[in-house]
């Protein structure tokens, strides 16, 4: 009897939604209250480019999409202009960023109009200004990709056969107290953690079997940052599996494909009256003016230029294609084995495989 109840014991102790009952909320609340403090802590120092004109760094970028997208019409957010002058931070993100601004700009407009008027806000610094600011990270942060990692961590345990569901604590730490995504965000200032929180979620989506979930959270995500594309293959590759699967394919992947693009469709609505419209959006994000990379990415094109220096060698086109041949091919091997034999492990793997392909060998 005592080894029985002692079996019985240790299953309820494996069992997801017992120990989540029991044991996880307290655990989560502890991680996300002390990964929120560190934020803050992060939050309170200085952004990068501080009181240093005529730019003011990322801060002054997206304080600056807020003040464009309050201030003008829909039409004209990504138009050069005498109103939009593109090289002072000119939107260079997809449209689902640009409505966040607006959104965001609405609650600074609230609080302080100066901070997001036209024209007279540029450079804008002040102390509730600024305060309003970090507060539209943190609280997109808290919303977004908070949620998105308890989703992911749930889903993740709950498929698992073994292991113990305490875990799970740890690696809800691990992914929330990331030092990388929150010097980003909350030191240099940006909002990763938004299209970052909606692909983890996409990918719990997955995980749990709710394939058009994870197709509309990938669908937001790849609108909102175009990075979003590094984990596209194993995304495509693995659903594509999937519905290979099926016993009726055809329908499967019109199923996805159409919430694909009916996604995009409302996304892109204000761009699509116009064939110009829809390409100046597209040439704001894609900018390969800007050169095969930057110096102070590591990737392989900028470590190798030590060697071979590809801007003097090769014309932009031909970089082009060499960075999009090097990256597919890097990213096949993982595409190729989740559309022959799709599984939940490969697909975490293949998200590991395409979004370091990506990183060493697109352009940047």
């Amino acid at each position: 009897m005592g080894i029985m109840a002692l079996k019985d014991g240790n299953d309820e102790e494996n069992n997801i939604w017992w120990w989540l009952v029991h044991r996880g909320i307290a655990p989560f609340l502890s991680i996300s209250a002390f990964a929120l403090l560190v934020r803050v802590a992060v939050s309170i120092h200085p952004y990068s480019g501080a009181g240093k004109p005529p730019k003011y760094g990322d801060f002054e970028a997206q304080r600056h999409w807020m003040e464009i997208t309050l201030n003008l019409p829909v039409s004209e957010w990504y138009r050069n202009s005498t109103t939009n002058d593109l090289s002072y931070w000119g939107l260079d993100y997809p449209p689902l960023t640009a409505y966040q601004s607006y959104v965001h700009g609405l609650i600074l407009r609230n609080f302080q109009p100066a901070s997001v008027s036209l024209y007279t806000s540029r450079g804008h610094e002040s102390y509730l200004g600024k305060l309003l600011m970090r507060w539209t990270v943190l609280s997109s942060d808290v919303l977004t990709f908070f949620p998105a990692v308890f989703y992911f961590v749930v889903m993740y345990y709950s498929g698992r056969q073994s292991g113990r569901k305490s875990d799970m604590a740890w690696h809800m730490a691990i992914i929330l107290i990331n030092p990388g995504l929150i010097l980003i965000d909350h030191g240099h200032f940006q909002y990763n953690c938004i299209s970052l929180g909606l692909t983890v979620g996409a990918a719990a989506a997955i995980l749990s079997d709710k394939d058009l979930l994870a197709c509309f959270l990938f669908s937001l995500a790849l609108n909102h940052k175009q990075m979003s594309a590094y984990f596209a293959p194993a995304f495509f590759s693995h659903l594509l599996g999937k519905c290979l699967r099926h016993q009726n394919p055809l329908l499967e992947v019109s199923k996805l494909g159409l919430l694909v693009l009916g996604t995009f469709f409302l996304i892109w609505w204000p761009y699509l009256q116009s064939v110009d419209a829809f390409l100046e959006v597209l040439s704001r994000l894609a900018p390969f003016e800007r050169g095969l990379y930057e110096d102070y990415v590591a990737n392989f094109w900028c470590t190798s230029s030590v060697l071979i220096k590809w801007k003097r060698l090769f014309t932009i086109p031909s970089l082009k294609l060499l960075c999009f041949v090097a990256t597919v091919s890097a990213s096949l091997p993982s595409m190729v084995q989740q559309i022959l034999a799709p599984s939940k492990q490969g697909f975490l793997y293949g998200l590991l495989n395409t979004s370091l392909s990506f990183y060493l060998f697109s352009y940047q």
